[in-house]
């Protein structure tokens, strides 16, 4: 008797313990889910305009997420997200701004937040040869092997990701300035825009870039974050932001809630979360991939242009200079812009944006970042012992002389590209003459369609 009232302790003392973490888990998590699910589901619907159950069905599918339902308002434009009722979050769209997250702030004060837009701008016109306009000419150089090429882009096309389908959208690549290869998926098109995800990130250094140029930043004094002023974190570097040596306790984990998918899903104020984190590391000794940092260059970004230039900001200065009339940066509940991740562009502006760095920052005879710049945003940082990262731009690091320890071992040690989340990504290879990019929902092995696209182009 004594043995079963032990054992059934035991057993009620599990299942306790169990519904403790059930608890703990949902409170964590389902915020997250309903965030996420409504903010995405939200800038599909009204940025790209696809369907509702296509979105439910490639993009939200999986678990967790297919854990959460997702109801869509056209009246208010607003999508909301729940998990069995629970954690509710709304996310609405703004013409010009796309789709905001409701934290921190009434729906209300949000949508009366002032943006001074530039005005709307002409697509590229098919008269004019892409990069300055949209038409691209049939005939390939004489280098490109047609077939060869066609078959890396199906192959990239049709990649699966751990036996599931990667859902790639699209595949562009650039040879020489030209587009010679371009391909989409069902329900996506050269008008279509897409999330960026990470990609964000090196727009972001751009604008930094742009910036500095105009001297009104140094990237060696010490990052203007209020925040830090009187603490141990007030001699972290805007360099240090932008090689990720910041030395900030954040963690990038999208498996699990973490520091990350707080910020993104349920914070207001981006930039101010992540500011208030302490500090884990000496700045500029170690290197640690960090979105929160990104959205402290944003926020720079905004407070040094002022409020009256800073919507259309980067679109003056970056994106209509280069014919990125698709870009679209989306802002967080408090205004700033969420430059780690939510940019939405067109497979062709995505390479426009590649193309600029290829050919060192001039665009049709016109500098419009620093030579110097962009050589810096592909120099490593000495605290990143792998040699990955930059400003804000991913490299093939490790080794330049041998291959097997690059993170694409059959690409050139000079490749550098922006990455985001899911496999988007745009590719430079200078000693190729290539911009590749490809957009999709999965990653899929870019050493292997890297290898096939170069082959293609005569190896």
């Amino acid at each position: 008797m004594r043995l079963r009232k032990k054992i059934l302790t035991v057993i009620g003392l599990f299942v306790f313990v169990l519904l403790l973490f059930g608890i703990w888990y949902a409170w964590r998590a389902f915020p997250i889910i309903s965030g996420y699910g409504a903010k995405n589901m939200a800038s599909a619907i009204y940025l790209q305009h696809r369907k509702p159950a296509d979105i439910l069905k490639e993009d939200l599918g999986s678990f967790p997420l297919s854990l959460g339902t997702f109801t869509v308002n056209e009246e208010d434009s607003s999508v909301t997200g729940s998990v069995w009722g629970l954690a509710k979050r709304k996310a609405i769209y703004r013409k010009g701004l796309g789709c905001t997250l409701i934290n921190g702030y009434s729906e209300d004060d949000i949508r009366h937040q002032q943006f001074a837009l530039p005005a709307s701008q002409h697509p590229n016109a098919d008269s004019l040869t892409w990069p300055y306009g949209d038409r691209v000419n049939d005939s390939l150089p004489p280098r490109v092997n047609k077939a060869m090429l066609q078959k890396a882009i199906t192959n990239a096309m049709q990649a699966t990701s751990e036996g599931k389908p990667a859902y790639t959208r699209a595949v562009l690549v650039v040879y020489d300035g030209k587009i010679v290869g371009e391909q989409y998926a069902p329900g996506f098109d050269k008008n279509t825009v897409m999330l960026g995800w990470s990609m964000s990130k090196s727009l972001t250094g751009a604008l930094i870039g742009i910036l500095v140029k105009e001297g009104k930043l140094n990237v060696n004094a010490p990052a203007p974050v209020p925040e830090w002023k009187g603490t141990d974190k007030e001699a972290i570097t805007l360099k240090e932001l932008l090689q990720q040596t910041s030395g900030l306790d954040f963690i990038e984990d999208y498996a699990n809630p973490s520091e990350v998918t707080n910020m993104l899903f349920k914070e207001g104020d981006m930039a101010a979360y992540t500011a208030h984190l302490p500090l884990k590391d000496k700045p500029g000794s170690v290197f640690y991939y960090s979105s929160g940092n990104s959205n402290i260059l944003s926020r720079i970004i905004r407070q040094t242009v002022g409020e009256q230039q800073y919507a259309a900001f980067p679109y003056q200065a970056l994106f209509h200079k280069i014919g990125m009339y698709s870009a679209l940066l989306e802002p967080d509940a408090s205004g700033t812009f969420i430059g780690s991740s939510y940019s939405y562009a067109t497979a062709r502006d995505f390479a426009r944006f590649g193309l600029l760095y290829y050919n060192k920052g001039v665009w049709n005879g016109e500098q419009i970042l620093p030579t110097q710049w962009v050589q810096q945003s592909i120099t490593p940082s000495s605290a990143d012992p792998l040699k990955q990262y930059g400003y804000q731009f991913w490299l093939n690091g490790f080794s330049e002389t041998n291959p097997a320890q690059r993170e694409y071992p059959d690409v050139p040690s000079d490749l550098f590209y922006a990455s985001g989340y899911g496999g988007q990504h745009v590719y430079i290879i200078p000693s190729k003459k290539l911009v590749v990019v490809r957009m999709g929902l999965q990653k899929i092995d870019g050493n292997a369609f890297l290898k096939e696209v170069i082959q293609a182009v005569g190896g």
